[in-house]
């Protein structure tokens, strides 16, 4: 593989060679860029692009169905040749070159840049590292790691440094980006990372690879910028019209009118009855872990009732899952079999109603769909242009509680945290402890549990529950339970509807991590089985290094199991 490689090279460079001195002005090269502060922002404008921001997806965890179907990390599939392992490490390494590019060539600049503004692109830089580097370890472990550039045989032949010294260069990244960001930027535009963006990554992957006492004054250091605050209204957050809200960190923009839009996926979450699939929603398992308005789980609640299973939730079920019979994107929700049409708020009529089994086969598999961050302006052309939201002020708050409760300094300070995130959810002030169930306990173990409760109902369809439940080692049983939905029509109408059964024939059991076990509701053949997933504990808490990359350096070791 070597050989060939190296064929090709000198090939290119043969084929190439009346071109090697003729480097274009008009174009970036290491030789003749970097000659004034434009060329310089542009270099630092490129590690913004989406492509280097991929975010972890919700469908590789128990908060997910689609139609019962799975993927390489639920039907734990998962292997070097997967194209997200090699797309992820190709990435991100693609963007530490450049931004080792970039330090170099800064460091290298002998004409005039204010010392003030060099050191800001230099912590722009140390930033995307930082970041690239944590995406990294967090998913592989250790990893090749350099911050220099790199020749071709060196590249061939390195092998791979502990993650934990390189925890520690990501660290010395983040503080140095830190110190040299600016707070904000003054503009409506979140394009370019923040002293708060800095502290909060570091906080992030702090918690993931469990140094706790780092990630506690990461965020009390981002909390004590005081440049962030919760956005008063939950749903109205995750919305397109929505920019840069006031508790959003860290965000990668995206505009309709730059035709930089969310893939072209939109119709996988709308409903049918708007135009969509509605193929892609959300798991029972999630659903049943909103906590009552009580602040308890539902088989513990007085106030929950299977047959009404949204009322007297948390009001993020509501804001999460479309509820039944409430009207969503121009059309009343009702996958109830015997709701054969529906009412039509766009239309001022009753129409086909295409979100129940009895009238298409394909409609959701167990009657839930998603409604957080999706609004009206997703099925007028199937694009949609919400902000990439890396990291936002609630979970910081809630980074800051959890770092605290591990270290076991349970302190009014952590009660705080997670009140603050709470009380938003409700449109309360923190202080209006009558209107909603704020935190009061102070036991490890009670707080653990209540803040990982917290962070699904907070985070869903973020992309952050995947690395919770690799961090806490929660993946072993998440991903080893299966994924339910609805029965057949004939037999739901017969088992369910017809005993007044609907929706949930009974309340499932809900055991200390939040994690729901609706086994008896099958074993009673109410409910039907979809999928089945897959978790190797013994491999898939870290990811396979490509294989690629295994059969061309002889140095580099694959992780255990693959």
């Amino acid at each position: 593989m070597k050989i060939i490689i190296y064929t090709l090279l000198f090939l290119m460079l043969l084929t190439a060679c009346n071109d090697l001195d003729l480097n274009p002005l008009s174009e970036g090269a290491s030789e003749n860029w970097y000659a004034d502060e434009t060329e310089i922002m542009m270099s630092l404008n490129d590690l913004y692009r989406t492509t280097f921001w991929e975010i972890d997806r919700d469908e590789w965890t128990d908060d997910w169905m689609n139609r019962g179907t799975t993927n390489q990390i639920t039907g734990g599939t998962i292997n070097g040749e997967w194209s997200t392992v090699i797309r992820w490490w190709q990435v991100a390494y693609k963007a530490i070159a450049r931004a080792n590019t970039i330090l170099e060539n800064l460091d290298e600049i002998t004409y005039d840049i204010p010392e003030a503004n060099l050191n800001k692109y230099k912590a722009d830089a140390c930033f995307n590292r930082a970041v690239q580097y944590s995406k990294l370890i967090s998913h592989w472990g250790d990893v090749v790691f350099y911050t220099s550039t790199m020749g071709i045989d060196e590249a061939f032949n390195v092998g791979r440094t502990d993650k934990e010294d390189i925890l520690q260069v990501i660290y010395d990244d983040f503080d140095f980006a830190a110190t040299y960001l600016p707070t904000s930027y003054g503009s409506s535009d979140l394009k370019h990372a923040t002293k708060g963006a800095a502290l909060a990554m570091k906080a992030r992957i702090a918690l993931y690879m469990g140094d706790y006492e780092v990630a506690k004054a990461a965020a009390m250091a981002c909390m004590d910028l005081d440049a962030y605050e919760l956005y008063p209204n939950f749903g109205e957050l995750f919305l397109s019209s929505t920019k840069n809200s006031v508790e959003t960190i860290f965000a990668i923009p995206r505009s309709t009118e730059y035709n930089v839009t969310y893939y072209t996926l939109c119709q996988f979450f709308t409903t049918r009855n708007a135009g969509g699939w509605a193929n892609y929603g959300p798991s029972w398992d999630l659903f049943n872990s909103f906590l009552c308005t009580d602040g308890l789980p539902i088989d513990e609640s007085p106030l929950y009732d299977p047959h009404e299973p949204f009322q007297n939730r948390d009001p993020r079920c509501t804001e999460t899952i479309v509820e039944f019979q409430t009207d969503h994107l121009g059309y009343v929700y009702q996958p109830h079999p015997d709701s054969l049409t529906v009412y039509s708020s766009k239309k001022d009529m009753y129409v086909t109603n295409n979100d129940t089994r009895a009238n298409a086969q394909y409609a959701s598999y167990n009657g839930l769909v998603w409604k957080k961050g999706i609004d009206e302006d997703w099925t007028d052309d199937n694009i949609c242009d919400p902000d990439i939201i890396v990291m936002r002020y609630a979970d910081v708050l809630l980074m800051y509680a959890e770092a605290k409760i591990e270290l076991n300094e349970i302190d009014e300070t952590v009660l705080d945290a997670i009140n603050q995130v709470r009380a938003r959810a409700y449109g309360v002030e923190i202080t209006d402890v009558m209107s909603y169930p704020a935190v009061t306990t102070l036991n490890q173990t009670e707080l653990r549990t209540i803040i990982r409760v917290e962070r699904r109902m907070e985070f869903a369809f973020e992309g952050i529950r995947y690395m919770d439940i690799i961090r806490w080692k929660l993946a072993e049983k998440v991903l080893n339970m299966a994924n339910y939905g609805m029965l057949d029509v004939a037999d739901l109408r017969t088992k369910v509807v017809e005993p007044e059964l609907w929706f949930f024939p009974s309340t499932p059991e809900i055991d200390d991590d939040g994690v729901s076990d609706l086994s008896a509701m099958y074993n009673a053949g109410l409910i039907k089985l979809c999928g089945t997933r897959t978790f190797d504990s013994s491999k898939q808490y870290l990811w396979p290094i490509p294989s690629k990359e295994i059969l061309i350096n002889e140095n580099l070791t694959q992780n255990t199991g693959y």
